[in-house]
This record gives structure tokens, sequence and C-alpha cells, in this order.
């Protein structure tokens, strides 16, 4: 009669836990691939970590599941790490846990059950649950800090600006000085044109007579 119920319960697993099955989800481990070669063996013992700790979270998902290790039921292993599991239920260990709550629980303890065989969610992939999200990595420095030391970089920029910029119009301006100061104190005169007939200009500081005029002033002063 044990036997027989042995059998039952044997091939009742087999009908559970199968590739697509009813609330089976698969998993792919790159092991080799995450840790070189510190790469450990997959064994018998490394099913029944795996076991527990799928176990485990189901435990401490809900305060009112009392799954064992035998209740985690493993199928279709491969060399390459890839196998499929069911968690029965286990009340009656005939039929199994909605695989909406497993995947609540594989989800809620994922950094837990990745710690164990030192692996991340790239390496150690349960196909049907979509991998956690890491939490927002917060920069070391607030961002209002960033954003005032921008705005206080911009003021500084702007007020140099300004002053290089006043000191080059300056020094233009005294220069263009220079130069006229120069030229007044040359005496240079400078030559116009009129209807094509060049026209001396006055000169400003010596003066210029015209002689013609200046034979007039003598005839008139005489008389």
């Amino acid at each position: 009669v044990l036997l027989l119920t042995l059998s039952v319960v044997a091939v009742a697993h087999a009908e559970l836990c199968k590739p697509d099955a009813q609330n089976a989800f698969k998993v792919r481990l790159s092991i080799k691939t995450a840790l070189g070669d510190n790469a450990y063996a997959w064994d018998a013992n490394e099913e029944y970590l795996f076991k527990a700790m799928v176990a485990f979270a189901m435990r401490r998902y809900s305060s009112e599941s009392t799954t064992q290790i035998s209740n985690v039921l493993l199928c279709n292993v491969t060399d390459r790490v890839s196998f499929w599991f069911v968690v029965t239920d286990s009340s009656k260990n005939v039929t199994t846990v909605p695989g909406s709550e497993v995947e609540a629980a594989i989800r809620m303890n994922r950094n837990r059950i990745n710690s164990a065989f030192l692996l991340s969610d790239k390496t150690l992939q349960f196909l049907k649950i979509t991998s956690t999200l890491s939490p927002p990595v917060e920069p070391s420095t607030p961002v209002w800090l960033i954003v005032f030391g921008v705005v206080l970089c911009l003021i500084v920029a702007g007020i140099v600006f300004l002053v290089v910029a006043g000191i080059q119009q300056r020094k233009k301006k005294n220069k263009e000085s220079t130069e006229r100061e120069n030229l007044e104190e040359k005496g240079e005169v400078t030559v116009t044109l009129e209807n094509g007939i060049p026209c001396e200009a006055l000169d400003l500081k010596a003066g210029h007579i015209n002689g013609v005029f200046a034979a007039d002033d003598e005839r008139f002063t005489s008389l």
C-alpha cells in the first residue's frame, strides 16, 4: 500500500511539474558567466538549496504559508543549468500554488535568492518573472547644490566677460584719442578736392594767410 501511495504521488508530481505546465516557472542560471574560474557545479546540494530558498520565500511572503522543501518540485534539469519548478499546496500536495503568489514571493525575496547563489538578476533568470528594479542611485552631492554651482559659475563668467570687454573698449578709446592728438601736434594738412581742384585745408594751429587779401589790406591802410 505504501509503495502504491508513493507511486501515485510520484505520478501526480510528474504531471504537476513539466514544461509549460500551469503555475510552473522556468529558471536559467549562468554560473560560469557570473563567476568565471570560481564557478561551482550544479548538483543535488544546489537543487536542495534552491528548494529551500523558494520555500523560505513563500513563508516570508505569507505568514499563513506552511510550505516545506518537499513542496518545491524541480523537473527537466539540463546540463546548462536550466529547469522548471512548481510549488505544491502543503495541505493537499497534489495541487499547485497559484503562479501569481509564487511570482510575488520570488519578487519580494529576489535579492536573498540571488545572494544565496552568488548571482544576479541577469545570471539567475526566472523567465516568467520580471526582474526586480534596482533602487535609484542617489548622487552623493545634492541636486540643488549642483544647480546652485552651475548658476554661480554662469554669473561669475558673465561678470568676467563684462569687465574684460570694458577694459578692451577703454583701451581702444584711449588709443584713438592718442592718435588724434599726435596728428594735431604734427600739424598735418589734409588736401581735399573741390570740383577736381586740390584745396589746402586751413592749418588749425598756425593759420594760413591769403596773399591777395594781405596786399589789399596794406593798400587801403596807407590811405
